[in-house]
């Protein structure tokens, strides 16, 4: 990001944990690199890491700056940030980024929440990172964070779809389904095209059976959000649902509750079991 807005003609001072990428030493040495008003842009993991570089930033900087905060923060822990920077006169502007390290050429779609003072005022560095079209101002502050968390429970769902239906080409006992082949073809006028389907058949290009991938999937956080929002507006969300729970599955080698199903089969059924 921080190389797009400079090729786009904008100043930029980085700071980062990894000091090879780090333009200054500190974050406070960055603050005083910066001239007032300052913008200061976080990237940083949601949880901890951002809750204690906010709280610093609302400790140093001053009055009439702006912080916007692009990682996947929780858009309710956002909402309370704006009112806390609000009150030392601070400017919080929250900014959902999706695009991934394709961003750099592609560019990066933003979706912002804030005050429209306060977007307008980093308007020129949102229409250098997005891509025509690829950025708005979607609600108050919070409510960036709000659509890229559904974005990103979308996201999981279609994840799943496909991993869903490569997994059952490949377990075809009549056909041998060149899976790399077929997510191809189907980039080219398909129903189901997408930039997803142009990573599978990356990947598919570069590990045909995926040898190289250990199946055990994580989440970050925001599928969970995005269901825990549903429930509370009663909204049924089952195919995110499924998602979420199929990445849990993912990190369980030996599952009890499959024991327990297999166990019941066998007592309702008299159905084999596998023994250990």
């Amino acid at each position: 990001m921080a190389a797009r807005l400079r090729a786009g003609g904008h100043e930029v001072v980085g700071y980062s944990l990894n000091s090879a990428l780090s333009d200054v030493p500190s974050l406070d040495e960055l603050i005083e690199r910066l001239p007032a008003p300052r913008v200061v842009w976080l990237m940083v993991p949601a949880g901890d890491a951002t809750e204690q570089t906010l709280e610093h930033l609302a400790a140093s900087l001053s009055s009439g700056d702006v912080v916007v905060d692009g990682g996947n923060s929780n858009f309710r822990h956002s909402m309370r940030k704006a009112a806390l920077f609000a009150e030392r006169g601070i400017d919080f502007v929250d900014a959902g980024t999706s695009g991934g390290i394709g961003g750099l050429e592609e560019g990066y779609c933003l979706m912002v929440g804030g005050t429209p003072e306060a977007v307008g005022r980093i308007q020129p560095a949102l229409t250098t990172l997005a891509p025509e079209n690829g950025w708005a101002h979607v609600g108050p502050s919070g409510a960036g964070h709000f659509v890229k968390m559904v974005h990103n429970g979308i996201e999981y769902g279609l994840l799943q779809a496909y991993a869903e239906g490569l997994d059952i080409l490949r377990g075809s006992a009549e056909f041998d389904v060149d899976l790399h082949q077929v997510a191809e073809v189907w980039r080219h006028g398909s129903v189901v095209r997408s930039w997803l389907l142009d990573l599978a058949v990356r990947a598919l290009a570069d590990d045909p059976n995926l040898e190289r991938v250990a199946g055990y999937v994580d989440d970050s956080g925001e599928g969970r959000w995005t269901l825990i929002e549903a429930i509370g507006e009663s909204v049924p969300s089952p195919a995110v649902a499924a998602a979420l729970f199929a990445r849990f599955a993912s990190r369980r080698d030996d599952s009890f509750a499959m024991k327990v199903i297999a166990a019941l089969r066998r007592e309702f059924g008299g159905h084999a079991v596998k023994e250990e």
